[in-house]
């Protein structure tokens, strides 16, 4: 995936955000009941990737089809973190890519990643944090990315082993910002979704449950 993280960022900066105003225990980014929302907004980089609003095994989800493509579906929202620490959604890969590799520009593909978008002023100290279903990255493992420092890879999945089944993830996104940035985060102004295969030249297919953020753990 080349120059995806910083062309990403600088539309972010151009969304028009909304902040939470209302504070509650609980948002829901979007149920998928009357198809996208309109705060989706689709960022190509390379073709393509197919989604669409679909049911499976009972859960309504972003069905996500590449085919050696690389754009992504990005939410707007602003929100602080500090307020609403936990981001919690539903995933499923078919599998996970061959040649896929964090570590390399030619790998940077991934069958699903949900990244969490921190913009700055100045694009270029734009940050992120991405949870990724890896290839061979072991789980738990977090790496920066080989694009950029400012964005920081944590394999929330890896491997084939969950492949085919829903598998819940709840990340504090507080914590792991400060973890690898070594401050407090900014406010978060977009949480996007991507299924890419531009880099390795594959085909990937993933659904995406409901995202939601949660004031408690």
């Amino acid at each position: 995936m080349r120059k995806h993280i910083i062309a990403c960022y600088l539309g972010v900066l151009l969304i028009s955000c909304f902040p939470l105003w209302v504070f509650a225990a609980e948002i829901l980014f979007d149920n998928y009941q009357g198809g996208l929302s309109p705060k989706w907004e689709e960022k190509s980089f390379k073709g393509e990737t197919l989604y669409e609003v679909t049911q499976e095994d009972t859960v309504i989800c972003i069905k996500a089809t590449s085919h050696s493509s690389a754009s992504g579906l990005s939410y707007k929202i602003n929100y602080d973190t500090k307020k609403y620490p936990i981001l919690t959604w539903r995933w499923k890969v078919d599998h996970v890519l061959s040649n896929g590799n964090a570590l390399k520009k030619e790998g940077d593909d991934y069958a699903a990643r949900i990244y969490v978008v921190f913009p700055s002023l100045f694009f270029w100290k734009t940050r992120a944090i991405n949870y990724i279903w890896a290839n061979r990255l072991p789980r738990g493992k977090a790496v920066i990315s080989p694009f950029t420092k400012n964005s920081i890879m944590i394999a929330v999945e890896s491997g084939e082993s969950k492949t085919g089944q829903w598998i819940e993830e709840r990340r504090n996104v507080f914590e792991d910002f400060r973890t690898h940035f070594g401050q407090d985060p900014p406010r978060v102004r977009a949480i996007s979704i991507m299924t890419d295969t531009d880099n390795t030249g594959e085909e990937a297919i993933a659904r995406y449950g409901p995202i939601r953020i949660l004031s408690f753990y």
